[in-house]
């Protein structure tokens, strides 16, 4: 490793913060040693603020119905092959039973841009969830919608909203969406879910078609400068029925690398180790701990409907049940020092530990 980015390394750990042109040479000038580097003092600052506490969140995938048409994605609107499914209201309440029953504090509805779920229809979900389990957070994962949408979720007891950016620059933006959709438009979501007082999150995919060192760097410095509350990174994974279908998967060693980047841009943060990244590796999701993440998000959704809610090829866990998916997560992140706990799990300062 050479002394240039072991002096990036230092500074980006001493004042969260670098120039584009910086990060865009720490992820070109990668090593091994910068990378262990990189997690020890990304893990070190996780520790002050959370310990070893891994959080859970129990999702549940309640519509894989989308009007969009993104290029990377399985459940996009011009794919005839994908079995659709949207849960019931009944069905999604039972899901969140069920993971209450386990110990889970936090739900995360997630889903497709489907039609059907309009203000009326998700905030009743929303207010009934919150009235059965007021001790829970409840995040949402329903792509964009109007300020006025957003506001009404709120209202009804939506905590946070989680919606990737996917990338911070534009012209990457536009070869990974259709022409209907709009970069401006996703910036506008992100800014308006932090006026109305959600805890928010952002993030995109390592890997995706057309990245670069320097749109990696422009997510990076967007991160530095939103400081969202919670950031999702997950290697870029293809779907055999997308345009994108033959464009080589991320990479576990960049993903990870750029978990303890963005751990140090932001020490707070509440940062997944993905389902996508233990799927491209048997060992991704505790790899990702080890680098800086601190949250994991088994899957609570009806066994019959997971592998349906495909984004991605070979997607993992898709036939256990709530139970055995908790156990399964939790022994894993005992293998490597950490432990979950049953908690609501909101972001944290420095000094609230």
């Amino acid at each position: 490793m050479n002394s240039n980015i072991q002096t990036l390394i230092n500074t980006l750990a001493e004042a969260h913060s670098l120039s584009l042109g910086q990060y865009q040479e720490l992820i070109d000038v990668r090593c091994p040693e910068a990378a262990a580097l990189l997690a020890d003092k990304a893990v070190a600052e996780r520790v002050k603020i959370y310990g070893k506490d891994v959080y859970v969140r129990g999702l549940i995938e309640i519509s894989n119905i989308c009007k969009n048409d993104c290029l990377y994605c399985g459940i996009r609107r011009s794919n005839k092959s994908c079995d659709r499914y949207r849960l019931s209201r009944e069905q999604i309440m039972e899901c969140a039973a069920e993971g209450y029953r386990l110990g889970f504090r936090t739900f995360v509805l997630q889903g497709g841009e489907d039609p059907y779920f309009t203000d009326d229809v998700l905030c009743d979900i929303v207010t009934e969830i919150k009235s059965q389990y007021p001790d829970c957070a409840l995040t949402l994962s329903m792509g964009e919608r109007s300020r006025e949408s957003y506001a009404l979720l709120r209202r009804a007891g939506a905590d946070r909203y989680l919606l990737r950016h996917e990338t911070a620059d534009r012209a990457h933006y536009e070869s990974l969406h259709p022409a209907e959709m709009s970069f401006d438009n996703r910036m506008r979501c992100l800014r308006d879910l932090r006026e109305l007082g959600y805890q928010v999150g952002c993030g995109f995919m390592v890997g995706s078609p057309n990245q670069t060192s320097a749109t990696l760097a422009n997510d990076l410095k967007f991160i530095e400068d939103f400081k969202p509350d919670m950031c999702g990174i997950g290697p870029f994974i293809p779907h055999k029925d997308t345009p994108f279908k033959d464009h080589p998967a991320g990479t576990v060693e960049l993903t990870c690398y750029l978990l303890s980047v963005i751990r140090l841009i932001h020490p707070p943060v509440l940062l997944p180790a993905t389902t996508a990244l233990g799927t491209i590796h048997p060992e991704g999701r505790e790899m990702g701990i080890q680098a800086g993440a601190n949250v994991v998000m088994p899957n609570l959704s009806p066994v019959s409907v997971r592998k349906k809610y495909e984004l991605y090829d070979n997607k993992i866990c898709t036939g256990e049940e709530s139970a055995q998916c908790k156990d399964c997560l939790s022994a894993r992140m005992e293998s490597v020092g950490y432990h979950i706990v049953t908690d609501r799990g909101d972001v944290r300062r420095q000094n609230e530990r």
